[in-house]
């Protein structure tokens, strides 16, 4: 039984796959999040057969109760969907990490993307670092054929060997089909358990400025601009966090950082803070 059905016969107008999937390397839901803002409402282009995929004691579908009677099952989704931006076609693959059959699934990828044509390939994933939540969420850029801008961090030049995520398949074995194939990682600051919305739009910025679309970012920039104004409440109302703050400005993202808290520290200071502020659990 195959993995997935492509929905559309039309030829599409130079199409680019961008893919993040939910898990790994997905911090703070930045990654999800992003390609949520670009497929929208797009239409499904392909559906996969999330039944061979997904672990659901792992990703439980939810179920919904009216009046004590249970009414509907909402099942985890793994599918690409079609949006138009400017003069070429986009493909947004989002949904759950499938939890099986990585290397059948390489092999969908690389099928669907020959097959509807693929002629670009965007990873989109976020990490945690020692970054503040007052600067500008950088980007790294990996991919042998990137095209890096003047603001982009460095990569280490060190090797580097890290657990592999399935969106990584994307990068690493589309390219070899001569598609070319970046990944887009934000830095998301360690104690933000989630969303942030900062990571988000930088993803969705970098993804336009690389694949030369316009991409919708109005809502994301107003998400991020409230979660930013109620970050910037909590650290004023409380001087040791404020502390913590300075002292991961202050090393810019330097490795290793003295003196500064695990992500785990901060966050629930955060969190106790807003408890005592409003008398409520942090959303």
């Amino acid at each position: 039984m195959t993995l997935y059905r492509i929905l559309v016969d039309e030829a599409l107008a130079a199409p680019a796959l961008i893919v993040a999937l939910d898990g790994w390397v997905d911090a703070a839901g930045a990654a999800t999040a992003a390609a949520a803002a670009i497929a929208d409402d797009g239409r499904i282009a392909v559906e996969f057969d999330a039944d061979a995929l997904v672990d659901y004691r792992a990703r439980r579908p939810t179920l919904a109760i009216e009046g004590g009677v249970m009414t509907a099952m909402d099942w985890p989704e793994l599918s690409i969907r079609r949006v138009r931006a400017g003069a070429r076609d986009l493909l947004v693959l989002a949904g759950p990490e499938p939890d099986y059959r990585w290397r059948e699934f390489r092999g969908a990828l690389s099928e669907i993307a020959l097959r509807l044509g693929v002629v670009d390939t965007v990873s989109l994933g976020a990490i945690p670092a020692m970054v503040p939540h007052t600067r500008p969420t950088q980007v790294l850029m990996t991919g042998q054929g990137r095209r890096p801008l003047d603001t982009d961090p460095p990569l280490p030049a060190e090797h580097l060997q890290v657990p592999a995520a399935a969106v990584n398949l994307v990068e690493l074995y589309l390219a070899e089909h001569g598609i070319p194939s970046v990944g887009f990682w934000a830095q998301v600051p360690h104690y933000v358990g989630g969303p942030y919305h900062g990571g988000a739009l930088a993803l969705v910025q970098r993804t336009s400025a690389h694949l030369g679309v316009l991409l919708p970012t109005d809502e994301l920039a107003e998400l991020a601009a409230g979660e930013r104004a109620r970050l910037d409440a909590i650290v004023a109302e409380r001087p040791d966090v404020q502390a913590m703050l300075e002292r991961l400005e202050q090393t810019g993202g330097a490795w290793p950082v003295p003196q500064v808290p695990p992500g785990d520290d901060l966050a629930a200071e955060i969190e106790r803070f807003l408890r005592e502020s409003t008398g409520d659990e942090p959303g």
